[in-house]
């Protein structure tokens, strides 16, 4: 008995830590492989660095963007932090 109260204080510490940090920081890794392995051509995209471009075409590991007129890139798809959505603000 004196082991289970001894030990509470340390479960409960993992239990938040599960709550507030792990569980959190894999929803966003989840979300983010979601997006990356959904990537289409036509897609505005900003990388990793900041550099924005429209996708031109998408291999199983890389994407080619078109960043100017006859400027085209080679990335990592690890390498894509969002997608710009071009919806119309309202």
């Amino acid at each position: 008995m004196d082991t289970l109260v001894g030990l509470s204080p340390i479960i409960l510490m993992f239990v938040v830590m599960w709550f507030f940090i792990i569980r959190p920081a894999q929803k966003r890794q989840k979300t983010t492989a979601s997006m990356q392995s959904s990537l289409k051509r036509g897609d505005r995209i900003v990388t990793v660095g900041g550099l924005h471009g429209k996708v031109d075409a998408v291999d199983d590991a890389t994407v080619f963007l078109t960043i100017a007129d006859g400027t085209r890139m080679q990335f990592e798809r690890a390498a894509v932090a969002r997608v710009i959505d071009e919806s119309p603000a309202i």
